[in-house]
């Protein structure tokens, strides 16, 4: 669950100096619409190029030839850039992960051939995606989930991936990338393990280790919240999709 992949660095303000929730990236592209303005493009094309995999996911497990389904994947984002979907996007029910896969399921359903002539005809890449990483890291195909469910934990892995590199980047950032290395592991607690080894590999006693991973683990919450609160509407919604996200991993 904590494996990592390079993500873009986002902000790490969620809260504007007056305490209200800050505009968030999928807010932006909602409040947008079909205006189109730079910042908002700017804002769902971060959120495309994070958020990618999981819809991949889907078409991986609808469509059974791999080029075929690459080439959907890229033909659904460069209508959705091109802002043909946003119109559809309810304030009301504002979260990304939603919006994607209804958009994702109305263009397969609507749009399926035309787009695979299109691609097949010469179509331009729209955004750089690494299919064939995507594909060796993933062993999600052969599973017997619904399209439905694996894009859900894989939208969950996706988002937990992101976090944990943030956190990386940090530490490596601020000279502790040994730090990282070593506590990484207790990011979701210390289990039935000691911090005898971590403590051992960092040169500090194990009480020193326990309260540094505690921050380690604090830290992770707080990015975590934030990866999240860039793709709901409402300081509301962090919460639930914060269950949401570990409700994924259940079955």
């Amino acid at each position: 669950m904590w494996a990592m992949q390079s993500g873009e660095r986002q902000s790490d303000s969620r809260m504007n100096a007056t305490g209200d929730f800050a505009s968030t990236h999928w807010s932006l592209v909602l409040a947008a619409g079909e205006r189109g303005n730079v910042e908002s493009s700017r804002a769902l094309e971060q959120l495309c190029s994070a958020y990618w995999p999981p819809l991949y996911a889907y078409v991986r497990r609808r469509v059974r030839d791999v080029h075929e389904a690459q080439d959907l994947t890229q033909a659904f984002f460069e209508r959705l850039l091109e802002k043909r979907y946003l119109a559809q996007a309810d304030p009301e029910r504002g979260r990304f992960r939603a919006f994607l896969i209804t958009a994702l399921k109305h263009f397969l359903s609507n749009e399926w051939k035309k787009a695979r002539a299109e691609k097949r005809g010469g179509g331009q890449t729209v955004l750089p995606f690494d299919f064939a990483s995507q594909d060796s890291a993933d062993g999600g195909f052969t599973d017997n989930l619904t399209p439905e469910r694996l894009y859900e934990r894989q939208w969950a892995i996706t988002l937990l991936n992101r976090v944990i590199n943030r956190v990386q980047r940090e530490m490596e950032r601020d000279g502790k990338g040994r730090h990282f290395q070593a506590l990484k592991d207790y990011i979701g607690g210390p289990g039935g393990s000691s911090y005898a080894d971590a403590a051992t590999a960092l040169g500090m006693t194990e009480s020193a280790a326990r309260m540094a991973a505690s921050r380690l683990r604090t830290r992770y919450r707080e990015l975590l919240r934030e990866e999240i609160a860039h793709t709901v509407s409402t300081p509301e919604e962090v919460d639930d999709e914060v269950r949401h996200l570990f409700d994924t991993f259940a079955d």
